[in-house]
């Protein structure tokens, strides 16, 4: 963890692993792009109506979806009526290497959610808190354009920490920090040589 930010120690149970998936970065991007063939990025909106500025697919053995009745895990995308597409073997491979690398040895997640964020996305402040396994870390893994993580507390107002990340950065957090509040702030213009104006963001977590 960056000194500038949180001291000489990271906060407990979040590991920050720069460039961890750096040598891996092309193929994780064409397999989450080849995710996207087959179940297409898609806005959605929170139950209350708001349209969130990412786009989004899933991967996995179910997908997470907002809408109107609320925010859960679907075993089909709701958008084709088909399953999801199964988790690329690149993604398992990376995931459970950073799970290990953070100190969370044996993690095995069954779902992926994909962020697209163009220029100016965001994501507000937020807890992962609908899947079914609590003491499965989350890992997180940015591509493409260079982002500013918000790390909060347990609270909504807790001023949260920032954390600059590049491409191939990966943030991993469980344990005490499991349901910490976390989000993205707006993405700046920029360019990417294989994904151009957008950041892909890979969220691997145990859901079912």
């Amino acid at each position: 963890m960056t000194p500038d930010l949180f001291g000489a120690a990271p906060p407990p149970g979040l590991a920050y692993l720069p460039g961890f998936a750096l040598d891996e970065e092309v193929g994780l991007i064409r397999a989450a792009l080849a995710v996207a063939e087959i179940s297409p990025l898609r806005a959605v909106a929170t139950p209350g109506g708001r349209k969130m500025s990412v786009t989004m697919t899933n991967c996995g053995a179910a997908g997470w979806v907002s809408d109107a009745r609320g925010y859960r895990y679907e075993r089909r995308d709701p958008l084709t009526g088909q399953p999801w597409p199964n988790l690329p073997e690149p993604f398992l491979t990376l995931a459970r290497a950073a799970a290990a690398q953070a100190g969370f040895p044996g993690f095995t997640p069954d779902v992926c959610l994909i962020n697209r964020y163009a220029p100016g996305a965001k994501m507000a402040l937020h807890q992962d808190r609908d899947e079914a396994d609590m003491s499965a870390p989350i890992v997180s893994v940015s591509l493409g354009l260079a982002a500013v993580f918000l790390w909060g507390g347990a609270a909504r107002t807790d001023k949260p920490a920032r954390l600059s990340l590049q491409s191939g950065d990966v943030v991993v957090w469980g344990g005490a920090a499991r349901l910490n509040f976390h989000g993205v702030a707006p993405v700046r213009a920029g360019s990417h040589n294989l994904l151009g104006a957008a950041r892909l963001n890979l969220t691997f977590r145990k859901a079912l």
